[in-house]
């Protein structure tokens, strides 16, 4: 018996052996012919040996991993590697990886900083080739103009220092933390704490560099405004690789006033809550008071022994203010008096420096410390979104904060509406999300530990809760932010049902918008090559599932 068992146990390791030289000679055949395509499409040898990896290669993994922002998705059982790597330094190398990668019929995915909360610019669940463009991350400022070219593997915090070493009066309206990449934040939308003031990132785009499906390299004028319309908005991965984005650069003062205060639900916190949801999309528009509501524990004061900590709410009013702190306090005295803000809450200082605070950073940290592309540690994690038409009444905030201290894992983010929001049409651009919100939610799970016990309790705590927000947030559709991934609301396996699949989350992300989406996205990339979990469909599949089934009731009727 002990000698069958060896037996078996070798032929098993055996077969394992074999499996692995099967994958490794596949590899090894797509890695050769990928290259031999490079070749042809005038990229020099001593190039291409610079720029792509295939996972034989030593450096693979720091690549792949370099910029994964989701535990999730790093050395797991879930992550699909690619089975190449490439990173292009030139554009012309992006036009030839996507010619190759058409021409050995592989799915492309692209990486710009990796913060996809569903981590589905690197991971697959088919064959795929990884394009990463950390390194196209120049930045051109022109002050007279006041405008920049960025490229799409720069971050916004190299822009924002970018900028600031040129002009302290001059910003652009994007998000708060430093380390995601362009090119998805801005053809996500681009959200951040001046839209109240300026809009989107999108609302602020003039220009863009993009490689088409047939590996050309246009700009807006070559690409046309219903593309340009397109990728400002409904996802640039739809549509083409973005390599660059001609921005409007905007007016921000020499003195801006950033201020941090938490209220309790012993200190009136549901009030307050109440009257920021009244008060923060109405106010003035230079400034932006976003919301954190968290379930904690709060301390036994007394001290008395054998009493146990309790758990509580902790509401948190974060706020950019383009102006001095004497006139934000004579704003907020006056239209959000419940606050109790006083002037030792308030900071004065250069924007540049309220960016550094709003992602963070301690209140010692340089401009400089913008320019670090890893970011803090890296966390489990999970989002979802919604958006919010009416103010939520008192006693169903109460019941809502009091299921969060019933999971206890699950944090809120509330942000503020309102101001140039409220006046740009639904239809401008493909994110549609405009007037009548007050505020946008976002959900948050984060956690450290390890293991799929772990995974699931915080999966499903913010389910539960998403769940129970259903009568407060928008219907018909419930809507959707692009930028907080969530595969959730639903996916696409790019067969022949890929429309209507595409429907589920498209109409939810983009309202009506999506129907624009998908004629343009049938125009420009007719055989759908570029495609991913939640991309925009083309009309193709699903008029020849149409046809399919047409004429096979023809021919079951016979």
């Amino acid at each position: 018996m002990v000698t069958m068992a060896c037996s078996y146990l070798i032929l098993f390791l055996h077969f394992l052996l074999l499996l692995n030289f099967i994958f490794l000679s596949h590899a090894t055949s797509i890695y050769d012919s990928f290259v031999n395509c490079l070749t042809t499409k005038s990229i020099p040898q001593s190039e291409i040996s610079k720029i792509v990896y295939s996972p034989n290669n030593l450096s693979f993994n720091s690549i792949l991993q370099a910029y994964i922002r989701n535990r999730r998705f790093f050395n797991s059982s879930k992550t699909s590697k690619p089975a190449i790597i490439v990173t292009p330094t030139e554009e012309s190398h992006v036009a030839g990886i996507v010619l190759c990668t058409k021409e050995i019929k592989l799915q492309l995915k692209i990486r710009s900083g990796g913060h996809d909360f569903e981590g589905i610019s690197y991971i697959s669940d088919v064959p795929f080739i990884m394009l990463d463009m950390f390194n196209l991350r120049a930045i051109s400022i022109d002050v007279n103009d006041e405008t920049a070219w960025v490229q799409a593997g720069a971050t916004l915090g190299e822009l924002y220092y970018n900028i600031w070493m040129k002009s302290e009066v001059l910003g652009f309206p994007a998000g708060v933390c430093p380390t995601v990449g362009i090119g998805g934040h801005v053809s996500g939308g681009g959200y951040g704490n001046m839209l109240r003031k300026f809009g989107l990132s999108v609302d602020n785009v003039l220009d863009a560099r993009l490689v088409d499906v047939n590996g050309r390299i246009l700009d807006r004028k070559s690409m046309g405004e219903d593309v340009f319309w397109a990728i400002k908005g409904g996802g640039g991965a739809s549509f083409g690789v973005i390599l660059a984005f001609k921005i409007q650069l905007v007016q921000v003062p020499q003195t801006v006033t950033y201020f941090k205060v938490e209220r309790f639900l012993d200190q009136n916190a549901t009030d307050i809550v109440v009257q920021w949801q009244n008060v923060a999309s109405k106010i003035d528009n230079n400034l932006f008071i976003r919301l954190l509501i968290q379930p904690v524990t709060a301390k036994n004061k007394e001290k008395v022994e054998g009493a146990e900590d309790t758990k509580t709410i902790r509401a948190t009013f974060i706020a950019l203010f383009l102006g001095d702190s004497s006139t934000l306090m004579s704003l907020v005295s006056k239209e959000f008096p419940a606050l109790g803000l006083t002037k030792k809450d308030c900071f004065q200082m250069r924007w540049i420096d309220s960016i550094l605070l709003w992602a963070n950073f301690d209140n010692t940290a340089r401009p400089e410390a913008l320019l670090n592309r890893t970011g803090d540690s890296l966390l489990f994690l999970k989002r979802k979104s919604d958006y919010v038409l009416e103010p939520i009444p008192k006693d169903k905030l109460e019941s809502i904060f009091q299921k969060m201290i019933s999971l206890g894992k699950v944090g809120l983010v509330f942000n503020p509406y309102g101001g140039r929001m409220n006046e740009i049409p639904e239809d401008e651009t493909p994110f549609p999300h405009r007037a009548g919100i007050i505020f946008k939610i976002q959900y948050s799970a984060n956690w450290n530990e390890s293991g799929l016990v772990a995974e699931k309790d915080y999966l499903s705590q913010i389910r539960d809760l998403y769940s129970y927000m259903t009568p407060f947030v928008s219907k018909n559709p419930r809507q959707a932010y692009l930028n907080y991934r969530d595969l959730d609301i639903g996916t696409n396996d790019q067969g022949p049902h890929s429309l209507e699949e595409g429907r589920i989350y498209g109409i939810k992300y983009f309202k009506n918008n999506f129907n624009r989406l998908v004629k343009v996205k049938s125009m420009a990339d007719p055989q759908n090559f570029f495609k991913n979990e939640q991309s925009i469909p083309t009309q193709t599949h699903s008029i020849h599932a149409k046809w399919t089934r047409k004429y096979r009731r023809m021919f079951q009727s016979r």
